[in-house]
């Protein structure tokens, strides 16, 4: 299967989180490269932001069998 890498920026304001897709990649070393391009940019530079880089399998059910209460989102 192959994997893909997403790239995404979380920023916390007045106990709310916005979550942005900055994109997804091929490989994890390509969405660091692109962390890199972006993290002085306007709003991916403020101090109460974070990155991070979620790999996935792609054409890959995850919840194939559904989910119940206290399932998590992996």
């Amino acid at each position: 299967m192959t994997e893909i890498f997403t790239l995404l920026h979380t920023i916390v304001r007045d106990g709310e989180e916005d979550h942005k897709k900055i994109g997804v990649y091929a490989s994890e070393e390509l969405a660091k490269q692109a962390m890199e391009r972006v993290k002085g940019k306007p709003g991916f530079r403020d101090p109460r932001g974070y990155f991070t880089i979620d790999p996935s399998l792609l054409n890959f059910d995850y919840w194939a069998d559904g989910f119940g209460p206290g399932d998590d989102d992996n």
